[in-house]
């Protein structure tokens, strides 16, 4: 049976903002300073919404990613290794057809997205923790056709397979976005100091934003002539197409301090693990100990400290007056759903709903307008409207 209960946010006016920035307590490198101003800790807006949130699913096993049908209900995957099926307030068995996934660690069953031509042809693509030889496992992403009831997967193939294998079952990315002809596959460098070097290799695809064809394969025109798209990244787990002029932008951890949103360019070096906003956990310096240096490309926005990111959605609607282009981003932790509002490409504020409330995985724009979100720790899927 579906819940509903309102969480009132307290706030002036639609329009204000605040002279300071989000209250986000201590920096764990207080000696970094931004590149630009709003670079982090915007001024903070105040929209003065109260949020009606209805529970649509709950007893999922830590849920990962979600997506709206155009025929009315939800994917969701549980990185257990179950693709679900929510429709009025049921929660399905186990889609079948999925494929086999390393359900250790960080790993499992990851992201779920349609394909653009998802009415007519029913494709959707899965990332996933695939086994490997030795206990190795690796990003992955995978195609397959849903059935019309929702109940299967047939054709399952996969497009993407991240080289070489990691032992590590750590920081695999791994968000799935299709374009076009083209699908942008997210990953990680697995975490380990030895592997987080791989991200600046160009022949490895660790720390990297990739490009395949919809079928699997390099795209045409990979700046490298392989399938990486950008390279210096740490374990991307939010990416999204920016409606207003189709650029591609991601969600990035850092370590202590240091998470980014980042906007795509081809060929592009984001700079991990040579220079970063954050420090190691354990405080001593990463890689030149710099935040920036001219040869990488700089965060549009960073956070120090982190709010462990997970998925993020351009806001797409009118059910949110204002809200129009908006980042809305998952926060882990402290937890909630972060909003960032945009002027060109640049941040000029932030907002924080449910903060240290919920631990949200992923963020998706539902058909109407409505806000989805993924309670990573109580296994629900929400839906936040304005009361």
């Amino acid at each position: 049976m579906k819940q509903i209960f309102t969480f009132a946010i307290v706030a002036a006016m639609a329009t204000s903002a605040c002279a300071q920035g989000v209250d986000q307590g201590r920096k764990n490198a207080p000696q970094f300073s931004p590149a630009w101003p709003n670079q982090t800790r915007a001024d903070a807006q105040e929209s003065g919404v109260s949020m009606q949130i209805e529970v649509l699913a709950e007893g999922l096993d830590t849920p990962w990613g979600v997506e709206a049908l155009p025929e009315g209900g939800y994917l969701v995957t549980e990185r257990s290794g179950a693709l679900r099926l929510v429709r009025d307030g049921q929660v399905s068995a186990p889609v079948s057809g999925t494929p086999q996934v390393l359900a250790q660690r960080q790993g499992g069953l990851l992201d779920v997205a349609l394909a653009e031509d998802f009415v007519t042809s029913r494709v959707i693509f899965l990332t996933y923790a695939k086994p490997m030889a030795g206990g190795m496992s690796a990003t992955a992403a995978a195609r397959g056709v849903l059935s019309a009831d929702g109940a299967a997967l047939t054709d399952v193939r996969d497009v993407f397979v991240q080289d070489p294998p990691s032992p590590n079952a750590m920081h695999f990315g791994a968000r799935a976005v299709p374009q076009g002809d083209y699908l942008f596959v997210t990953t990680g460098e697995h975490f380990s100091t030895r592997e987080r070097e791989f991200s600046q290799d160009v022949n490895k695809t660790y720390g990297k934003v990739v490009r395949v064809n919809l079928t699997g394969g390099a795209a045409a025109g990979n700046p490298f002539g392989n399938e990486v798209w950008t390279l210096g990244h740490r374990n991307v787990q939010g990416a999204d197409i920016r409606p207003a002029d189709g650029t591609l932008w991601t969600l990035e951890h850092g370590p202590a301090g240091g998470d980014e949103l980042n906007k795509i360019t081809a060929g592009n070096n984001y700079g991990w693990p040579v220079v970063s906003y954050g420090v190691n956990y354990s405080g001593t310096p990463i890689g030149t100990g710099k935040a920036r240096a001219e040869a990488f490309t700089e965060p549009q926005y960073y956070w120090d400290p982190v709010i462990a990111p997970g998925g993020f959605a351009f806001y797409e609607g009118t059910m949110f007056e204002g809200w129009q282009g908006d980042v809305l981003a998952a926060s882990l932790n402290p937890g909630g759903l972060v909003r960032l509002v945009l002027e060109g490409d640049r941040v000029v504020g932030e907002e924080r709903f449910l903060e240290g409330d919920i631990r949200v995985r992923d963020v998706e724009i539902d058909r109407d307008g409505a806000i989805l979100i993924l309670d990573n720790s109580q296994g629900r899927l929400l839906r936040l409207t304005p009361q």
